[in-house]
């Protein structure tokens, strides 16, 4: 940590993703879920690589390395049949799971004949797949029965050339949160109110929005690319979460989802704050956009107003790296 008036130098800042090859291991928005049907395969690129997403017999969403291990074509271009994808090239076919079930000459079936399996959810409307072998941290859920909330979830419709973690640097730079947003914090930059876990940084931001709006969120990121908000805006409760996908190191997608609690009486009111909400956020992304796409991100001299985004930095540069999928998926 640094002191109030000392400068930090650039060896604070992180590795980029990709770098000696490997990824940080959190979380990363796939695709959205409505855009995945049952008995269809869909391709991505993801990491470094490409990945397949298909819906398995109980109708849940997997993430699978997209090449076929005989070949290396392209599982993509293939067909759902009785529940596994059909190589286009072979015809040899893949469950679920990875494994190959059949092969298209009926040879038997060689035993490296597997895909790698990411650990796959769907939360929040996306498909989302984990870099790594199982998951060391869950997803955040808001404090508000599931079934009483509407959504709204869409994809960000701008790429952003930089990693994710970069974009969730803006969550603990006071700086950045007061001269872009805005954001007008009650009382003093609440550094000392940061709750940190091995995966997750947290904290409560009070204060006013630029157009006067009263705020009261509680915000974070999970991992190193989801962002994480929830509390009322003019007395409001709602929900956003942004988790970020990553297509190749230096470019990464953005998914925006909101909730808020559904007023069964007012069904219009409903849709109309949740549109609101939707285009608020859309909108605080396109700030962001400009400025993190042209940046030489760096630590460079850090000030008192920067401990906890100097603490962030640490805490990505020790974050968890690897690369499990790394000969499947390239």
């Amino acid at each position: 940590m640094p002191s109030q008036e000392a400068s930090i130098d650039a060896s604070l800042t992180p590795p980029r993703e990709g770098a000696n090859g490997l990824f940080t291991q959190s979380w990363f928005a796939v695709c959205l879920s409505r855009d995945l049907r049952a008995g269809e395969v869909k391709g991505f690129d993801f990491l470094d690589g490409r990945v397949i997403v298909m819906r398995d017999a109980n109708g849940d969403a997997q993430v699978l390395s997209a090449y076929c291990r005989h070949l290396g074509a392209d599982l993509s271009g293939g067909q759902m049949i009785d529940g596994a994808v059909r190589c286009p090239f072979h015809f040899w076919r893949y469950g679920a799971d990875g494994r190959c079930v059949q092969t298209g000459s009926g040879d038997p079936i060689p035993p490296a004949a597997k895909l790698f399996r990411f650990p796959t959810v769907e939360r929040y409307g996306f498909v989302l797949a984990f870099n790594g072998t199982e998951p060391l941290f869950d997803l955040p859920a808001f404090p508000k029965d599931p079934a009483t909330l509407r959504w709204k979830s869409g994809l960000y419709e701008h790429l952003m050339h930089v990693d994710p973690w970069i974009i969730c640097c803006n969550t603990p730079d006071m700086q950045h949160i007061a001269a872009v947003h805005g954001i007008q914090f009650d009382a003093a930059e609440p550094h000392d109110r940061l709750q940190w876990t091995p995966h997750s940084m947290q904290y409560q931001l009070e204060g006013y929005h630029r157009d006067g709006q009263r705020i009261d969120f509680r915000v974070g990121i999970f991992g190193t690319s989801v962002y994480y908000q929830e509390g009322e805006i003019d007395g409001r409760w709602f929900g956003f979460v942004s988790p970020m996908g990553l297509l190749r190191p230096g470019l990464s997608t953005l998914y925006l989802a909101v909730a808020v609690e559904d007023d069964p009486a007012d069904p219009q009111g409903t849709q109309s704050l949740l549109d609101r909400l939707y285009a608020l956020e859309a909108h605080v992304a396109s700030e962001d956009l400009p400025i993190v796409e042209k940046a030489h991100f760096q630590a460079g001299t850090l000030t008192k107003s920067d401990r906890s985004l100097a603490r962030f930095l640490q805490y990505l540069k020790d974050f968890p790296r690897a690369h499990p999928s790394s000969r499947w998926i390239r």
